[in-house]
């Protein structure tokens, strides 16, 4: 028995050599890089966090006690249809090839994932990490539109805009700047979705906004939100996740992702304070919804140029989004009448298109940023992201237009005058958040 387990112990080097020899998984995905791909797994979570529970609390602390159920429902379901639409096609038309149309949309030839292979790879990790990071941001951008309906729309209307939404807007849009479509051949710069998240979702909130018509007793007598706490609660959780968003759009664990998060951070301080500051001295009291207000104004300001931008940028780009964004709600409210209510447009809308065009200030190598490509200006960059902006906005309001009044022709967007007075909680999900 001794000399049978020595043969043994003798043959384990032999043995082990062997196995290693062997083709495994490991060694089909050789080239992939570990720490890149586990940041990427950690940033896929953060921007998920971002939308449940962050932004569904958000928006449900803004919004009366009896619909603060159907707030959440929209972004829960919106999560859920996303995902699923995003593997059969949306991730395929965004991110595919297009062939002969390749400048303007994706192709099918990656619609449920075809062909993407457990050790397929997508530069230093896996294309199923690159699609699921990627699926996160689909998911939360329609999820922002949300806030221009509360308390008045059908459910059915949220579900068929917000699909076709994402396979008309959203699709195009992210591969003509991210899928090396025209905008990307341009030079457009957009490191974490300024155009195609924020500037995509705060259009298309404008166009439901007016279409849909305002809330009952609007401007002067909405009731003010209902639980500012659970706003603040949501609000925090969006800060932490947007490190994930800006951060993690590096798609690398360096020093672009660094500084990225360094900056994001700084404009959403900044931002909060300004905010806060404007409220003080207009109404003598700062508000609690006001700061955090101001806080996501500044992540979305900072984030089509958190990964070109140095400290200085940061803190100049949060200065300026606490000042315009605050002006725009006011501006899009009082001025235009429109119930953009809880101010997708001013905030997200507002921010994303500030971001671009600071973007091509604050990149200059002069002012800390990673600088231009040779022959760039700051105003030939300034023009390209201008012409990126006025694409990304008119195809944006003119597909929502278009995709809402079919919805409207079929089903309806609005909820009936008796149900929007008792809430959406109990006349469309049966259900109520608080059993007083």
């Amino acid at each position: 028995m001794v000399r049978k387990t020595g043969l043994w112990l003798c043959l384990l080097p032999a043995l082990a050599l062997g196995w290693s020899l062997l083709p495994t998984p490991a060694f089909a995905q050789a080239a992939l890089d570990g720490a890149n791909t586990g940041w990427i797994l950690t940033a896929t979570a953060l921007v998920l966090f971002m939308t449940l529970p962050g932004l569904a609390l958000f928006y449900a602390g803004l919004v009366r006690a009896e619909n603060i159920l159907s707030v959440l429902m929209h972004c829960f379901a919106i999560a859920c249809l996303a995902s699923v639409l995003w593997l059969v096609v949306v991730y395929s038309l965004a991110f595919g090839d297009g062939g002969a149309v390749n400048q303007w949309i994706g192709g099918l030839d990656k619609a449920f994932l075809s062909g993407v292979g457990w050790d397929a790879a997508s530069g230093d990790i896996p294309e199923t990490v690159f699609f699921m990071f990627q699926m996160t941001f689909a998911i939360i951008t329609p999820a922002l539109i949300v806030g221009a309906y509360p308390e008045r729309i059908k459910f059915i209307a949220v579900m068929l805009f917000s699909g076709l939404w994402l396979i008309l807007v959203y699709a195009p849009v992210t591969h003509w700047i991210w899928g090396g479509g025209w905008l990307a051949e341009m030079g457009v710069m957009d490191f974490a979705g300024g155009l195609v998240v924020h500037a995509t979702a705060g259009s298309s909130a404008v166009v439901i906004a007016i279409l849909l018509g305002a809330r009952r007793g609007f401007p002067r007598e909405i009731k003010p939100p209902h639980n500012p706490g659970l706003t603040m609660i949501g609000a925090s959780m969006l800060w932490v996740g947007w490190f994930g968003f800006n951060a993690g759009s590096a798609l690398a664990a360096d020093g672009s992702a660094g500084m990225a998060m360094l900056v994001t951070h700084i404009s959403a301080a900044t931002a909060s304070l300004v905010w806060m500051l404007i409220e003080w001295v207009k109404y003598g009291k700062p508000s609690l919804v006001g700061i955090v207000t101001g806080m996501v104004a500044g992540l979305a300001t900072i984030t089509p140029a958190s990964g070109f931008v140095g400290p200085l940028g940061g803190l100049l780009i949060g200065l300026a989004a606490g000042f315009v964004c605050y002006w725009a709600v006011g501006l899009v409210k009082y001025r235009f009448n429109v119930d953009d209510s809880l101010d997708v447009f001013a905030v997200h809308g507002v921010g994303g298109i500030l971001g671009i065009l600071l973007t091509a200030l604050f990149a200059s190598a002069a002012l800390g940023g990673v600088g231009f490509p040779e022959g760039i200006t700051i105003m030939k960059q300034l023009w390209v992201q201008i012409v990126g902006v006025v694409a990304v906005v008119v195809w944006s309001v003119a597909l929502s237009f278009g995709i809402l009044k079919v919805i409207g022709a079929l089903f309806g967007l609005r909820v009936s005058q008796d149900d929007e007075m008792q809430g959406l909680d109990i006349t469309a999900h049966g259900e109520s958040g608080y059993n007083l």
